[in-house]
């Protein structure tokens, strides 16, 4: 019987979602597809070529957190996320499903993702791989992942809950991650558990500054008040994107615990600046 579920948020990608679905059928697990408010025809291709995916509609497109849907209604202990550009290897989840078994405060597992025809290590991986918070329950302790090559268990994920609406798209791992880890679970690097990405070749023009924002509200959501005026004052434009937000962000702040800080800022002095 199926322990993990995967769950795939998309919106007007219906000739990738179609790839992607038809590589993770080979899995034969259950799969759940939340479809963005798409207005082209993945909603009828995917009902039409796929009958035994669970397909999910919004009316709007709720970015990220239409993931949050997806994993409301799995059945199965454990989700793993699927971009609609990216697949699982075979044995993935013959892989993770007894580390999370052996270690029951093991909330995520984030992946090595392989990228484009020439399976070539993600830019993250390294930094999951060396992480500087040493050795967690199952790998590398992390405080970060890439949604399409990240397992949770699903009770964990829902305490929390899941992915915020503030952040909408782009760098919406980081915040879930800190309410993890300030929730008392461990999030781990496993080397041996592979996801393939191959990165759409239109990408949003504005995905960078995004990203960005997103960086400094989720720093006013979570972070002690001069760390998160050090992220906005580093970056002004990216402060200037987050004005709109930031009312509801502050009224969902809740400062992470000191010693969760100080790992933020290991983590943040290892990374590469700019970009």
């Amino acid at each position: 019987m199926a322990r993990t579920t995967v769950v795939i948020a998309t919106r007007n990608r219906a000739d990738s979602l179609m790839r992607t679905l038809t590589r993770l059928s080979e899995l034969a697990v259950p799969m759940i597809v939340v479809d963005n408010a798409s207005t082209d025809d993945t909603v009828s291709r995917a009902r039409k070529e796929f009958p035994r995916v669970l397909l999910l509609g919004s009316a709007v497109n709720r970015g990220a957190t239409a993931r949050n849907l997806g994993v409301q209604a799995a059945r199965t202990p454990f989700v793993a996320f699927a971009d609609d550009d990216s697949w699982w290897a075979s044995d993935a989840f013959e892989r993770s499903e007894p580390i999370f078994d052996a270690h029951p405060d093991l909330a995520l597992i984030a992946a090595r993702t392989l990228v484009g025809l020439s399976e070539q290590p993600d830019p993250i991986t390294p930094l999951l791989r060396h992480s500087p918070l040493g050795e967690g329950v199952a790998g590398p302790a992390v405080l970060g992942f890439m949604a399409c090559s990240a397992i949770v268990r699903r009770q964990a994920f829902l305490d929390v809950g899941g992915f915020s609406p503030v952040l909408f798209f782009r760098g919406e791992e980081t915040l879930l991650s800190w309410d993890l880890a300030a929730a008392g679970w461990a999030l781990c690097y496993v080397e041996d558990i592979v996801a393939h990405h191959h990165p759409a070749a239109e990408r949003a023009p504005d995905g960078e500054i995004v990203e960005r924002r997103n960086a400094v509200l989720a720093s006013w959501m979570r972070r002690p008040v001069g760390s998160a005026l050090a992220a906005s004052l580093k970056d002004p434009r990216a402060f200037r994107a987050a004005l709109p937000l930031l009312r509801e962000a502050l009224r969902q702040r809740r400062e992470l615990p000191e010693h969760l800080e100080a790992q933020i800022r290991k983590v943040s002095a290892r990374q590469p600046r700019g970009g």
